[in-house]
C-alpha cells in the first residue's frame, strides 16, 4: 500500500503544479481537464487511506484530446513548428501526454473534418505552406493564425525557430523540462549562453533571438507577404490550410 500512496502523492502534487500553471496562463480548458484529473486522483487516495477498494480497472478521466494539446503547444509557441517541439513544449509547461508517432496522422484528420464540414470547428491543425503553396512536411500551423504567419519563405525556418524560443523563454519556468528545452534552444543562438555549465538567463537568450530577428525580419515580412498575396488568390480555402495538392499527391491519390 505504501507504494502505491507515495504514487498517487506525487502524481497528485504535480497535478496541482500543472493546474497553477494552466491558470497564470489563462488557459481554462487544460484547467478544467487537469481539476478532473486531480479530483480522481484524490479520490484513489482517500479510498486507499481508507481501506476501500477503488472499481476494477478504473481509469482517470482524460486530460485533453491530442489536437487540444497541440493547439495548446503551437499557441504557446506563436509560430510554425515540428511535431516534437511541439510535443516538447507540452510535456514543458502544460503537463502533456503527447508522442511524435501519435500526430503524424493528425494534420490528415484535421483536413478530412474540414473538407466534410467546412469551417465547423473554432480552429484546425494545419499545414504550413511552402513557396509552391504546398504543404510544408513537418510544419504545423493554425488556422486561426494569419496567412502571413502560415507561409515560409526562405527564412521563415529561422525566423520562426527565433520566434519560439522567446516564446518558451518567456514562461520563467524553473520546471526541469522547461529548463532542458530552453538549453537545446540556446544553444543554437549566437550570443544566448556565457558558456557556462548552468541553464541559460532567459533575459540573455530572449535577447540574442531579438537580435538576430533584427537581421532577418525586414526581408522574410517581405518574403512572406508576397506568398500570402498569391496563397489567397489562388487557393481555395481547404488549401490555403492544408497546401495546394502536388503531383506526388495525386498521384498517390489515384493508386488508392
Amino acid at each position: 500500500m505504501g507504494d502505491r500512496l507515495d504514487e498517487l502523492e506525487r502524481r497528485i502534487d504535480g497535478l496541482r503544479a500543472a493546474v497553477r500553471r494552466a491558470m497564470r496562463a489563462r488557459d481554462g480548458a487544460t484547467a478544467r481537464g487537469l481539476r478532473a484529473e486531480l479530483r480522481s486522483a484524490e479520490r484513489a487516495w482517500d479510498a486507499l487511506v481508507s481501506g476501500e477498494q477503488p472499481p476494477a480497472k478504473q481509469e482517470p478521466p482524460r486530460m485533453v484530446t491530442v489536437r487540444e494539446q497541440v493547439h495548446q503547444g503551437l499557441r504557446l509557441l506563436g509560430a510554425a513548428a515540428q511535431p516534437r517541439l511541439v510535443v516538447a513544449v507540452s510535456d514543458a509547461f502544460f503537463g502533456g501526454t503527447l508522442r511524435s508517432d501519435r500526430l503524424t496522422s493528425l494534420r490528415r484528420d484535421e483536413e478530412r473534418s474540414f473538407r466534410s464540414s467546412p469551417f465547423g470547428r473554432p480552429y484546425y491543425l494545419c499545414a504550413a505552406l511552402t513557396d509552391r503553396l504546398s504543404a510544408a512536411r513537418g510544419l504545423l500551423t493554425l488556422s486561426t493564425w494569419p496567412l502571413e504567419r502560415r507561409v515560409v519563405g526562405p527564412l521563415s525556418p529561422r525566423v520562426d525557430f527565433l520566434t519560439c524560443a522567446i516564446a518558451v523563454a518567456g514562461r520563467r519556468s524553473d520546471d526541469e523540462r522547461a529548463v532542458r528545452l530552453l538549453i537545446r534552444m540556446a544553444r543554437n543562438i549566437p550570443g544566448a549562453t556565457d558558456g557556462g555549465l548552468g541553464p541559460p538567463d532567459p533575459e540573455r537568450v530572449i535577447a540574442a533571438a531579438r537580435a538576430e530577428l533584427r537581421v532577418h525580419a525586414e526581408r522574410d515580412t517581405r518574403d512572406r507577404a508576397e506568398l500570402a498575396r498569391r496563397a489567397a488568390a489562388q487557393l481555395d480555402d481547404a488549401a490555403r490550410l492544408f497546401g495546394a495538392a502536388t503531383l506526388s499527391t495525386i498521384t498517390k491519390e489515384k493508386a488508392k
